[in-house]
């Protein structure tokens, strides 16, 4: 009879598969810090009462720039072409 011999004992750093193991979540250490540092570096401006007018911002009720899209959605709606404005 053969006894199985076990193979040499070698430190954990030098096989392949532990750093394939240990590498996924090292890289989403770095690009976490990698992250923060892009937001961190790249921050607006903040926002302060002082920015505004007094009285607030007036807001359109209809704003003519939106006048082409509702004119669509109104023909997709009922499939009724819009009349053409009279000058």
């Amino acid at each position: 009879m053969t006894t199985p011999t076990t193979p040499d004992a070698a430190p954990w750093w030098q096989f392949g598969h532990v750093w394939l193991v240990v590498s996924g979540p090292l890289i989403v250490v770095f690009a976490s810090f990698f992250t923060f540092y892009l937001a961190y570096s790249g921050m607006d401006a903040l926002v302060t009462e002082a920015d505004f007018p007094p009285g607030g911002q007036k807001v359109q009720s209809q704003p003519s720039n939106l006048a082409p899209a509702m004119q669509a959605r109104n023909h997709a709606a009922t499939g009724v072409a819009a009349l053409p404005a009279k000058p």
